[in-house]
């Protein structure tokens, strides 16, 4: 049986022990599964950030058509980079909570890969990419490996 696969095996000198591996009680290392999620929230998160700073430097710097919505927009986007990078910390340290905003994220991210998608211009290829993107990390989220790797629990399931 591999260590995914049992969740209870002791991993000598890694530091894992077989019974609080995680902060939240659950055991063992934390799947792939769950890293690459962090690391695609992560990547969104960075990519919304550097969006933000490159829309507000150019508003602030440049001449724009209008310097307050350029403004306004890279502050929002800025903003907006946290909900990502949070859950993506989130996800890494094994909390619960993170799985929501990181869900969240990608929901939001498909009509915004629709709208790219739809542009006659160079934003296609970055529709696909957030596509992909967006759709990868929801079925990374919703994998049961990473639900009981972050100790949710489904309905009817409190007591277990």
């Amino acid at each position: 049986m591999s260590s995914e696969q049992n969740p209870t095996q002791n991993h000598g000198d890694k530091g894992v022990t077989d019974a609080d591996g995680g902060p939240d009680g659950t055991a063992g290392p934390r799947p792939r599964r769950l890293t690459y999620a962090a690391a695609l929230s992560a990547l969104e998160g960075i990519a919304l950030l550097a969006g933000g700073v490159w829309i507000l430097v150019l508003g602030l710097t440049g001449d724009p058509d209008g310097r307050q919505q350029a403004v306004t927009g890279g502050i929002t986007l800025v903003v907006l980079a946290l909900l990502p990078l949070l859950a993506a910390r989130g996800l890494l340290l094994r909390r619960g909570w993170s799985r929501g905003p990181a869900v969240i994220t990608q929901i939001m991210a498909l009509p915004v890969a629709y709208n790219l998608l739809k542009a006659d211009s160079m934003a296609i290829p970055g529709g696909i990419a957030l596509a992909v993107v967006a759709v990868a990390s929801l079925v990374l989220l919703v994998n049961p490996a990473t639900t009981r790797a972050l100790g949710i629990k489904g309905p009817g399931r409190a007591d277990r």
